[in-house]
């Protein structure tokens, strides 16, 4: 596994900091906010990796980072730290064939955009670089991963809003299922605070803007006072592999994929139905196509992105698909630490989902201190739980009305 994330570069050093309470939102540096309404955002902290911190020099050469969009870089560190951890190496043609990538982007390199925008409307199109297409695709990340090691196998990406980073991941087991791969690198990446995308995104009033002088209680998920989410920026990416593949190497397994299901609400472009039907019978898809039993459910991460709607939505659903197993689940919104890294965020929050299995460690939901309304589901709100966790599922929802859950037990 592999990750970037507001809280930092580094699975142990993230998890840590998201298992302490910490958060990783802060104000905007990067640009000037004078016009924007929301003007904090989760940003990937600067720094070595010994630190916790990116420093772009120890992932990516110098001479190859201005042919990528920051979405790119994200990815490719998430992602050698995932190839690293694993202990995979694609030895000769018929590994590298095994071997694919799947990273997806809810967006891409908006960034990229935006400044070539710039140059041609100021009447300099001749300045732009020839590597500006290549930069700003989002299938990209997979393309430039593959180069790296050699990786034949499929070559593909999701591209579905907030849902992107689990698409990905489920989507990967599925080719691994089908005999395409033995090896998947699968995940999200997502890189949008720029001006252009705080701007889209406050103007679609998504954002949350009563915070802006307290940037680490902005992201309230299920609490009174959430006014809308904060974006994040950030990669997260894990290696999957066929179990007999993995046990034949003795590779290290952190759990078994179980369960995967999708759905559309067919609805409206952003707001769920009522009773967000479309969560759950994403849900339900993913017991149906599982091993295993909604009692077996220990901990939930959810999507949970601190909107007035959408939180007391997914509550009604999980508790309408949980019925009378709801009150022994655990449930926290982990984007009240990292904010929402839109195609990346199901990715991470996989990453969370199955560090919870390793540790018996429920994050906390921060900010949590007045919930919108009662449940007997335990929220873990402020200080993490640790408790049994041999089960989790993990929600991710996107604008279109695309919805995906993944199940995640322990080996």
């Amino acid at each position: 596994m592999g990750i970037a994330s507001p809280l930092g570069v580094g699975v142990e050093h993230v998890w840590r900091r998201l298992i302490e309470g910490e958060s990783g939102i802060q104000a905007i540096q990067s640009f000037d906010t004078t016009d924007l309404a929301a003007k904090i955002a989760g940003q990937v902290p600067a720094g070595t990796r010994s630190e916790g911190g990116l420093t772009l020099s120890e992932w990516i050469p110098v001479k190859d980072q201005k042919k990528m969009d920051r979405f790119i870089h994200l990815a490719l560190v998430a992602a050698t730290e995932a190839v690293e951890d694993s202990g995979w190496v694609a030895e000769g043609e018929a590994g590298q064939e095994a071997t694919g990538v799947m990273i997806g982007s809810g967006i891409g390199g908006l960034q990229t955009i935006f400044d070539a925008s710039k140059l041609v409307l100021e009447g300099k199109v001749k300045r732009l670089s020839p590597f500006f297409i290549p930069s700003a695709l989002i299938n990209l990340a997979s393309g430039h991963l593959s180069i790296k090691y050699g990786f034949k196998g499929p070559n593909h990406s999701a591209v579905t809003a907030c849902a992107t980073g689990v698409h990905a991941i489920g989507d990967a087991m599925r080719l691994i299922k089908l005999g395409d791969a033995d090896v998947m690198v699968a995940g999200g990446a997502e890189a949008t605070v720029c001006e252009l995308g705080i701007g889209g995104f406050s103007a679609s009033r998504a954002l949350s803007t009563a915070f802006n002088d307290v940037p680490t209680r902005a992201s309230r998920p299920w609490d009174r006072d959430r006014d809308g989410f904060v974006m994040g920026e950030g990669a997260g990416v894990v290696v999957l592999e066929d179990f007999e593949h993995a046990r034949s190497r003795g590779a290290k397994i952190y759990g078994e994929v179980v369960g995967y299901g999708l759905s559309g609400d067919a609805h409206h472009i952003t707001a769920p139905a009522e009773g967000h039907d479309g969560a759950f019978r994403a849900m339900r898809a993913a017991f149906r196509n599982g091993s295993v039993a909604p009692d077996d459910v220990d901990y939930i991460n959810a999507h949970g992105t601190s909107t007035p709607i959408g939180d007391d939505l997914e509550l009604d659903a999980v508790e309408r698909f949980f019925g009378s197993a709801s009150d022994k689940i655990a449930m926290s919104s982990t984007k009240s630490a990292t904010g929402h890294l839109l195609g990346a965020a199901g990715a991470v929050e996989s990453i969370f989902s199955l560090l919870a299995i390793r540790d018996g460690v429920a994050p906390p939901t921060l900010n949590l201190e007045q919930p919108s309304r009662e449940s007997v589901i335990d929220r873990v709100a402020l200080t993490a739980q640790e408790r049994k966790i041999d089960c989790v599922l993990s929600n991710s929802f996107g604008f279109g009305g695309t919805n995906a859950s993944i199940i995640f037990q322990r080996v």
